[in-house]
């Protein structure tokens, strides 16, 4: 018998083989879309004890169990919920590991609906919210107080793509007896696996990338084996379950991230190294260039890059904004992205506290789609000469 190690299988092989046994299914290659409320039991006893595998819709069913197991294999996680969107990834386990009286500390660059979240809902039920300055790293123990029971961490940071230090943050937070949860939408497990680097709670907007789309609206959460019956039962409190044709939806997704990502990336960073190039163009925001601040902790930490960045247009305000906008053919104006094509916004980052806007013009945050790269050249050079004549 040979002693050598079976070579893991490389990502898109994972991403085509994992969350589906056709042995289950009569051969079917695919898992059925399984619509269930109402699951029978075969006597009271069995009903009494909850003895079998499902019991409810809202429990769990082969179709959400599918891209469960898929999820855990990508995250590296001892177990993955699946919840009705991004926003909602964000929410539950805030609402399962926080109480009234609890302190949270979340990163300042955070995606603002969290942030709206944090600042009626978590502050009406009695948590103190404080925002923390993204390059903060090991100085975070100079915010922890008794009763910070969670860290919420994103990175890249949400229109301006501040970096993290996650290890360091994570040092600090769990000596001071806190979870640690991050909102990792940008870099999808392919490029960045949070629990492997000592975070608790890995959040995902399925939504993005692995739907792939722009017409499904998914997250999951997965934890590690510390949080994750704690999580499980916040789930199954709030009955936050996902869709069955939107679960099925986005695991068949699943099967062509990696490609798709691989030519998000590719044509991002065409795109981010000629921008720097443009007149019209103060900075741009990308941790995969060389210029980025927190280029170093993305070499350091990410294995990819995704195809979202931002650009600082040279001066201007709102009427530059929208010139710049208003001249695009092929970038959608839309909120969203990780869909197959380009789309472009004005980020509003007045409601920053320590991470403040960078103050040479307005910030356009770009989602870079399929589309061929000379294509999307054109229509910036477009934005960026109305930019310039407004």
């Amino acid at each position: 018998m040979s002693n050598e190690k079976e070579t893991p299988a490389g990502v898109n092989t994972r991403l085509a083989h994992t969350g589906n046994d056709p042995r289950a299914f009569f051969g079917f290659v695919n898992p059925p879309v399984v619509h269930a409320s109402t699951v029978l039991f075969p006597d009271a006893e069995t009903m009494a004890s909850r003895g079998q595998k499902y019991t409810y819709g809202t429990r769990g069913t082969p179709t959400s169990d599918a891209l469960a197991d898929a999820v855990n294999a990508l995250e590296g996680a001892a177990g993955t919920i699946i919840v009705p969107s991004g926003l909602a990834a964000v929410t539950v386990p805030l609402l399962g590991f926080l109480s009234a009286g609890d302190h949270v500390l979340i990163v300042d660059s955070v995606y603002h609906p969290t942030r709206h979240f944090a600042d009626t809902m978590l502050t009406r039920l009695g948590i103190e919210v404080t925002y923390y300055d993204p390059m903060i790293g090991a100085g975070l123990s100079a915010l922890m107080q008794p009763n910070t029971k969670v860290v919420l961490t994103e990175a890249p940071g949400s229109g301006t793509f501040e970096m993290q230090d996650i290890p360091q943050i994570v040092a600090a937070a769990h000596k001071g007896g806190a979870v640690v949860m991050m909102d990792n939408t940008w870099a999808t497990p392919l490029y960045y696996r949070p629990l492997d680097h000592g975070v608790d709670i890995s959040i995902q907007a399925a939504t993005k990338y692995p739907a792939g789309h722009s017409d499904i609206l998914l997250g999951w959460v997965s934890a590690n084996e510390a949080c994750w019956e704690r999580l499980l039962d916040a789930h199954g409190a709030l009955g936050m379950c996902g869709a069955p044709d939107d679960v099925y939806q986005v695991l068949r997704g699943l099967r062509t991230m990696g490609v798709r990502l691989e030519r998000h990336q590719a044509s991002a960073f065409a795109l981010a190294r000629w921008l720097e190039d443009q007149p019209g163009v103060a900075r741009v925001l990308h941790p995969g260039l060389e210029s980025h601040p927190g280029h170093a902790l993305w070499k350091r930490d990410f294995t990819g890059a995704s195809g979202l960045f931002s650009i600082v247009l040279d001066g201007g305000g709102e009427r530059q904004a929208h010139a710049f906008l208003n001249a695009l053919r092929y970038f959608g104006l839309g909120y969203s992205w990780g869909g197959y094509e380009s789309l472009a916004v004005h980020v509003s980052l007045g409601d920053r506290k320590v991470a403040l806007a960078p103050k040479e013009g307005p910030v356009m945050r770009l989602q870079i789609g399929l589309e061929d790269v000379d294509d999307l050249k054109a229509d910036l050079s477009l934005g960026l000469a109305a930019a310039a004549a407004s």
